[in-house]
C-alpha cells in the first residue's frame, strides 16, 4: 500500500493508492475524495457494546468506520480528519501496539484491530471527554494532531510527564499513571488539570495544540464579537 502525507504540517492530507483487492479501514466522514474505482462499506464497531454504552456518554463521537477497497482496478483516496495540524503514520506490529486517542484516529489496514472494550475507552480513563483507544495487530495505522507533532522515544525507565489533552499516542509497551496536576496551572485555571505519567520503554506522540483551550478561546472571541455588535 503506497501512501503521500501532504500539505503537511498544518493542513495534512493523507493520499492512499489502492491496489486490485487492496483495502484501507477509515474513520466516518474522513473521505474527501476517491477514484471511482473503489468501493466503500460502512461498519459499526461493536454494535451490542456501543448500543450499551449509550452515545452520550461520549459525547456523540461517530461509532462508525468506512472500509474502501479497490475492486475494479487501482485507486486512489484522500482521507482527512477534523482538526487543523499534521498526520503521522504508525507501524503497529505483534507485541508492538499503540494507544491513540479516539479523535486522533484517522485510517488504519484491515489487520489492525481497534479495541473499544479496553478499559481506556470505557471508561474516559484519561478524562475530561477523553477517551482512548488500543490498537494491537499488524499494519499500518494514521493519527491526526493537533497543531504539529512531537514524537519522543523513552529508554526503558525514563519518564514523561505529558498534558492529557496533549497526548496524542503511545506505545503499548509503556506503563503509564493518570494524575491530578496542582500547582501554579490548577491555581491559574481554576480546574484540576490532569496529566499522564507516561514511563518507557515506547514511544510517545504529543500534538503542540490543546483543543480545549482553542475551544474556550474561540467561544471567548465569538462572546466578545457579540458584545460589541449590539
Amino acid at each position: 500500500m503506497r501512501y503521500e502525507i501532504r500539505h503537511r504540517p498544518s493542513y495534512a492530507l493523507l493520499e492512499v493508492e489502492l491496489e486490485p483487492g487492496e483495502a484501507i479501514r477509515a474513520e466516518a466522514g474522513a473521505m474527501t475524495y476517491m477514484s471511482p474505482s473503489i468501493e466503500v462499506k460502512t461498519v459499526m464497531r461493536e454494535a451490542s457494546f456501543i448500543q450499551t454504552l449509550g452515545l452520550k456518554v461520549l459525547g456523540g463521537q461517530s461509532f462508525f468506520v468506512n472500509e474502501y477497497a479497490a475492486k475494479n482496478g487501482r485507486g486512489l483516496i484522500g482521507l482527512v480528519s477534523a482538526p487543523l495540524g499534521d498526520i503521522a503514520h504508525i507501524e503497529v506490529r505483534p507485541g508492538a501496539g499503540y494507544i491513540i486517542q479516539k479523535a486522533a484516529y484517522v485510517a488504519s489496514g484491515l489487520d489492525v484491530d481497534l479495541d473499544v472494550k479496553w478499559q481506556g475507552f470505557e471508561r474516559g480513563l484519561f478524562g475530561q471527554g477523553l477517551f482512548m483507544l488500543r490498537a494491537t495487530g499488524s499494519g499500518v495505522l494514521f493519527i491526526n494532531t493537533f497543531g504539529a507533532l512531537e514524537k519522543k522515544t523513552l529508554s526503558p525507565g525514563e519518564e514523561l510527564v505529558v498534558d492529557n489533552f496533549h497526548l496524542a499516542a503511545f506505545s503499548e509497551t509503556c506503563d503509564y499513571t493518570v494524575t491530578k496536576f496542582g500547582g501554579l496551572k490548577s491555581t491559574l485555571l481554576g480546574g484540576e488539570g490532569l496529566v499522564v505519567r507516561i514511563r518507557g520503554p515506547g514511544e510517545v506522540y504529543i500534538q503542540t495544540k490543546n483543543p480545549a483551550e482553542f475551544a474556550e478561546w474561540l467561544w471567548s472571541l465569538l462572546a466578545y464579537t457579540r458584545s460589541t455588535s449590539r
